[in-house]
């Protein structure tokens, strides 16, 4: 499974595309799909961040964050935007963090509240999708929709 740093240099564009997504409104905001206990999705609105080579969540104690430490699968879209259709998707796992020293630094540096009941997650990533779609007000309405994929080469194994 390929960290955010991994992706990103393999791949810097694409990773800059889909981190402009992401934090399109400064914060990162998402849409995190997690495994229920019966195996039903559920999906929850998060911040996710993109920050010291990862790409991590603080979640309180809820269902979401239940799940995540019952079965560590995850999808996770990025919010829609207000002037396109362009859209990002994530899969993979997701870790708690336990490095103290980690923890408290990214706790300061996305200002996580101290006093409330939290664990911070790393989403390793096995694909990444990013889709653009014309919009033909803005341009070419001959220019198709776009999609570029990318998969962690040893967990997923090659695109062909």
């Amino acid at each position: 499974m390929a960290s955010w740093r991994t992706f990103a240099q393999a791949e810097p564009e694409l990773a800059a595309s889909v981190r402009g997504l992401m934090h399109q409104y400064g914060p990162g905001y998402g849409y995190l799909a997690t495994v229920r206990a019966d195996g039903a999705p559920r999906v929850h609105p998060v911040s996710p961040a993109i920050v010291d080579g990862g790409l991590f969540c603080f979640l309180m104690d809820s269902p979401k964050r239940r799940d995540l430490m019952r079965d560590d699968r995850y999808a996770l879209h990025t919010f829609p935007a207000e002037d396109c259709d362009d859209e990002a998707y994530f899969t993979g796992r997701a870790r708690p963090v336990g490095d103290r020293d980690r923890i408290r630094r990214l706790a300061i540096a996305l200002r996580a509240e101290p006093r409330a009941d939290w664990q911070l997650f790393e989403l390793s990533i096995d694909l990444v999708m990013l889709t653009r779609r014309n919009d033909p007000a803005a341009g070419d309405p001959a220019k198709p929709t776009s999609r570029q994929i990318w998969r962690d080469e040893v967990r997923c194994g090659s695109v062909q």
